[in-house]
């Protein structure tokens, strides 16, 4: 029987969650790397043994941990990521020359195929890649020629957060950045193309044909549809079936088109979770009730999920990384709160139990299956 494994990052440690097939019992091991913010804790499709941490704290800087024994010992990688290949010659927006030290790592994705490949996102936004297991890093520097030097921040910072690799194409990935928008990459990451054509930002970017400046907060791909995505913006959750060349909004009934995690269903493409929050100026859920909201049509008609969340005088946030979906067959589903909760659902969102209180602030949630 296989062990269901979550990857918990919070603001002062990561958390290793697990339980059986069942998952009704967890047990929980932390914190490690105690005192740190983990923005991003992952694992590898490749090599269920091989994990990732994005570890960072103010008065150390930016570090990345691995293991290469599910989490038993740890080593540090990635002191030194280098811009074309030279350490410590990284280029601002303006092309001139200066030490670019990037504020932390908020999103490691590991390569579908090979455990020593990875991509690391950064604020300010950037892209990294390493194929040595994090020894050495290059900048995808072509990413930033994509008029980098309109980007600008959102309220958490100019930070590349979402990373999406195709899985029939290795060519082919697609990032998004607050508040640039969403890129993507036919050739490895040499060269990008702008993918936020029929997005709307009409509080942030008064021009409707800007092709850069949006605030999109995450997207998600199924694997046997490597053309759609679904993403959640700054405001509307949005769906493209052409591999972002368009983009048409599926909010429908939603209580609020204003979140920022969003999730497919590893089954079913066409079942998609969101967790709205109120506004960008209240982050916490609509009438203080927790409610994950399910589309099974792709879009446009959502339910509530509720059995089993507080309904009532919840005001805790979900962020982007901190929601995630397990590959069993009855598809689990899983999220952490910034109140410290982390839920759990084995039966598609249909009922939910609490895996995990008291936690600090969650950061970042994954989920594995290891044989």
């Amino acid at each position: 029987m296989s062990t269901v494994r979550l990857l918990v990052g919070t603001r002062k440690g990561a958390f290793i969650l697990s339980s059986n097939e069942q998952r009704k019992e967890w047990a929980v091991e932390g914190p490690l790397f105690a005192g740190w913010e983990i923005y991003h804790f992952t694992g590898t499709p490749a090599d269920p043994n091989r994990l990732y941490a994005s570890q960072s704290n103010a008065w150390f800087g930016q570090i990345i941990q691995r293991s290469n024994n599910g989490g038993k010992t740890w080593e540090t990688v990635g002191n030194e990521f280098s811009y074309e290949g030279t350490p410590g010659t990284h280029k601002w927006y303006d092309g001139s020359q200066h030490p670019w030290e990037f504020k932390r790592v908020w999103h490691l994705e590991p390569s579908l195929t090979d455990p020593d490949s990875l991509y690391a996102g950064v604020e300010d936004a950037a892209l990294f890649h390493t194929g040595d297991g994090g020894k050495t890093w290059q900048e995808l520097s072509g990413l930033r020629s994509v008029k980098g030097d309109l980007w600008q921040p959102g309220a958490g910072g100019m930070c590349l957060h979402t990373i999406v690799l195709s899985p029939h194409d290795p060519n082919r990935i697609f990032v998004s950045i607050s508040a640039a928008g969403a890129f993507r990459t036919d050739d490895g990451g040499k060269s990008w193309q702008p993918v936020n054509r029929g997005l709307k930002s009409e509080y942030e970017l008064p021009d409707s044909a800007a092709e850069v400046g949006h605030c999109v907060h995450s997207i998600a791909m199924h694997p046997s549809r490597p053309q759609v995505l679904f993403m959640q913006k700054h405001w509307d959750v949005m769906r493209t079936d052409d591999s972002g060349e368009s983009w048409h909004e599926i909010s429908g009934n939603l209580p609020s088109d204003f979140g920022f995690p969003i999730a497919v269903h590893a089954h079913e493409p066409e079942t998609v979770y969101v967790v709205p929050i109120t506004s960008d100026s209240h982050h916490f859920p609509p009438e203080g009730k927790l409610r994950v909201y399910r589309t099974r049509s792709g879009g446009n008609e959502w339910e509530a999920l509720t059995t089993g969340l507080p309904q009532s005088n919840c005001y805790v946030n979900v962020l982007r990384n901190a929601l995630a979906v397990d590959t069993l067959e009855s598809c689990g589903v899983y999220f952490g709160t910034t109140g410290g909760q982390v839920y759990g659902s084995a039966d598609s969102g249909d009922t939910w139990m609490p895996i995990v209180h008291d936690l600090p602030p969650v950061l970042s949630v994954e989920a594995q299956i290891v044989p």
